[in-house]
């Protein structure tokens, strides 16, 4: 399962990047809206899959939710080929769907997890494993695009992505082939309360309710600033990567940076165990990850040239430090203290008012961007991750590891 995750995510980061990219690069400023309808997929798919969902066995979920992303880049690759270049629909239709997916993949691995662990004790350890392959591949995939880009077309990085998933539709496949014992109880809830129940499940836990909901502000502050903004300060300050590489390699390069400082920051927070893991310790990823958004949007500002990208390179490097203190921390929490049965909805709880964030803000982020400028906008996305850690800090700071918290 490792494996193919692994592969498959490396994908997803190269179709990222290229998504993003090709979205600044056809739309501009309006690449929010494709934000937007990205953001929409997942929102959908968490408010009405669930009852579906939850009635499949979970691996069984994570081959659709593969099955899924592999036809839709092999469609976008096709409508590219014939083209010549991107095609403005594509954007749209690929950004819905593979967004999509993710909704039907991530709450079903969430819940395979916790039955595939020895022990409570071990899950953070094995959060950080499959973390792990998300930070390494942001890492590789846009150190692929990075490096590829001057001789590959964008219709090969769409293939490759394409491929991945279908890696990991097969290796998920063996897993099931060789253990077909059921991980988890078919459900029979209606539509709504597999929505409902996942936040009826999280309110009695203060912090993991506290996070549930300022995760809107920092899911969208996130989006703004990489999905929007990095693109467009790249493109237009015509921004270049060492050895003369054009404007896709430099943005390529920066979230490579972004990658390797994710992966590092996982491999620390899957060493601390359950013990290491508090709420102070996802508010200091709060300060690092806004903190290095405003650094970005600071260079935009201010710099130009070599410096422009060797600060948007050490900014995204500063704010993917902290990506996993929170991210770890409240997966982590999420299985210690909500029962099984109920995290599928909590994970999708989670997912609809994280996108929800995103939704809004992508929808408002053109006119934010026109009016404030695209390197001061990254600068209030920064802030506003910032203002939540320490808000959470006051607030829980001084609480003791995730396995000790109590409810509210």
């Amino acid at each position: 399962m490792w494996g193919g995750l692994l592969v498959a995510s490396t994908g997803d980061q190269v179709f990222a990047v290229v998504l993003s990219w090709s979205g600044a690069a056809v739309l501009g400023t309006a690449s929010g809206y494709l934000a937007a309808f990205q953001v929409l997929g997942m929102l959908l798919v968490a408010l009405l899959s669930g009852a579906w969902a939850d009635r499949v066995e979970h691996r069984r979920m994570m081959i659709v939710a593969d099955l899924l992303r592999c036809t839709t880049l092999a469609g976008v690759a096709a409508a590219w080929a014939i083209n010549g270049a991107p095609v403005g629909w594509t954007l749209f239709a690929s950004a819905f769907l593979m967004m999509a997916g993710i909704g039907l993949y991530r709450p079903a691995m969430q819940t395979v997890v916790p039955g595939i662990v020895r022990t409570p004790a071990e899950l953070p350890a094995a959060n950080a494993l499959i973390d792990t392959s998300e930070r390494m591949a942001r890492l590789a995939g846009p150190t692929i695009v990075g490096m590829a880009s001057a001789a590959a077309p964008l219709t090969g990085f769409v293939v490759w992505a394409a491929a991945g998933f279908a890696v990991s539709a097969a290796s998920n496949l063996a897993l099931l082939r060789r253990a077909p014992e059921r991980l988890a109880a078919a459900n029979s809830t209606g539509v709504i309360e597999a929505v409902v129940g996942g936040f009826r499940a999280l309110r009695s836990h203060a912090l993991l309710w506290f996070m549930l909901w300022v995760n809107m502000v920092i899911n969208g502050a996130w989006f703004g600033a990489f999905f929007v903004g990095l693109p467009l300060i790249v493109e237009r300050a015509g921004v270049t990567a060492p050895g003369g590489g054009g404007g896709l390699a430099a943005y390529g390069l920066i979230m490579a940076g972004y990658g390797g400082a994710n992966l590092l920051s996982t491999l620390m927070m899957g060493s601390l165990g359950v013990g290491g893991m508090s709420g102070r310790m996802i508010f200091l990823g709060n300060y690092l990850l806004g903190g290095g958004i405003a650094v970005m949007g600071l260079a935009g500002m201010f710099l130009h040239g070599p410096w422009l990208f060797a600060c948007l390179f050490a900014g995204a490097a500063i704010s993917a430090s902290g990506g996993p203190m929170q991210d770890i921390t409240v997966a982590t929490m999420r299985q210690i203290q909500v029962p099984r049965r109920d995290m599928g909805a909590a994970v999708r709880a989670f997912m609809v008012v994280n996108q929800t964030g995103s939704l809004i803000t992508m929808l408002v982020a053109p006119t934010a961007f026109n009016t404030l400028g695209i390197a001061p906008a990254v600068l209030v996305c920064g802030a506003a991750i910032g203002l939540v850690g320490l808000i959470g800090m006051r607030r829980f700071g001084r609480r003791g590891p995730v396995a000790a918290t109590g409810t509210a």
